[in-house]
């Protein structure tokens, strides 16, 4: 009786090409290249929508740690966003603090928060941390609505565009390689925390938390850490998003961003560092792509995530495809 032969991967021709460290290299060299003319290349506008491309990239790879590494579903990621977008905003517009002075305000406001909410709760599992983070999200965004200090409905305007050795970053394309910077650093963060020891034990927490918990790993303080790094993230991309705009409202930070980088995360392949910046990209540049078929490119979009999530249920590019 023959043998059967094993069904070939839909991405078995891109992982022959980049089989090798020098080839993943040379492709990942290329793609730089490309990022750093894209400005020059195309255009403006095209800036902008790149920019904001590197804004989700960012989040989504701070959600990834949380979703991806940890296997914790988050429904609130945009509470940590607007905490440090906030906390610049405030600080800079009422108190006259420089902005780079404002940047660990920022985390450290985030980190507090990551550990007021993830402590008790992230003893939960399942739907129950869904919730209570979803609940977190709506709160943070109701009480923005409502406070004086936030500016209320009307947010917060009149940020300033941070100064750095001398040069006044306030251009888009100015903020484009800054958020094209930013990326850089939360990939290579985010590869250096899976291949860590924490990176092994949220793998190990996220298959069987209670065979984790059997070997000797503190559970509730390996997914704490995982909530409050995601936590650094959102704050940091909060903080330039802020400046980046010059004005914020809260509308900015509702539970459909949150979806939005939940989305990026489960569409590119959780815990898949490559699938992440991939989701990221399609989530904001496939409206974009399909502007002119008018009020119908939503129904479009929704109708091309429905055939991925059929066909490639795992994430267009999951952890099981090479690095």
């Amino acid at each position: 009786m023959a043998e059967l032969e094993p069904r070939p991967s839909a991405w078995g021709g891109l992982n022959r090409f980049l089989d090798t460290p020098a080839k993943r290299g040379l492709a990942l060299a290329a793609i730089l290249v490309v990022m750093a003319v894209a400005p020059m290349l195309f255009g403006p506008y095209a800036t902008v929508i790149l920019t904001n491309a590197l804004l989700y990239t960012i989040l989504a790879l701070g959600l990834n740690i949380v979703v991806g590494y940890a296997g914790l579903l988050d429904l609130g990621y945009a509470a940590f966003f607007a905490v440090g977008a906030y906390t610049v905003g405030i600080l800079t517009t009422t108190f006259g603090w420089n902005f780079w002075a404002t940047l660990p305000v920022a985390v450290l406001a985030a980190m507090l928060a990551g550990i007021i909410i993830g402590g008790p709760t992230l003893r939960l599992r399942s739907d129950y941390l869904a919730i209570v983070t979803l609940g977190f999200g709506e709160i943070v965004r109701i009480a923005a609505r409502n406070l004086k200090i936030t500016g209320a409905a009307s947010g917060i305007s009149g940020i300033e565009q941070p100064w750095l050795f001398g040069w006044h970053i306030a251009t888009p394309t100015d903020f484009y390689y800054v958020f094209l910077v930013l990326a850089i650093i939360g990939i290579l963060v985010s590869v250096r925390l899976a291949n860590s020891r924490l990176g092994r034990a949220w793998l190990y927490v996220r298959h069987d938390e209670d065979a984790a918990e059997a070997m000797g790993i503190d559970r509730v303080r390996v997914k704490l850490a995982a909530y409050v790094i995601g936590a650094i993230y959102g704050s940091i991309g909060g903080a330039f998003f802020a400046v980046n705009l010059g004005a914020i409202s809260p509308e900015s930070f509702s539970f459909k961003q949150s979806t939005l980088f939940l989305m990026a995360v489960i569409l590119g392949g959780m815990g898949k560092i490559p699938g992440v910046i991939l989701g990221a990209f399609v989530v904001v540049l496939a409206p974009e792509i399909l502007r002119d078929f008018g009020s119908f490119r939503y129904l479009i979009f929704a109708v091309g995530l429905l055939l991925i999530m059929l066909y490639r249920p795992s994430g267009i590019w999951p952890v099981g495809s090479k690095r």
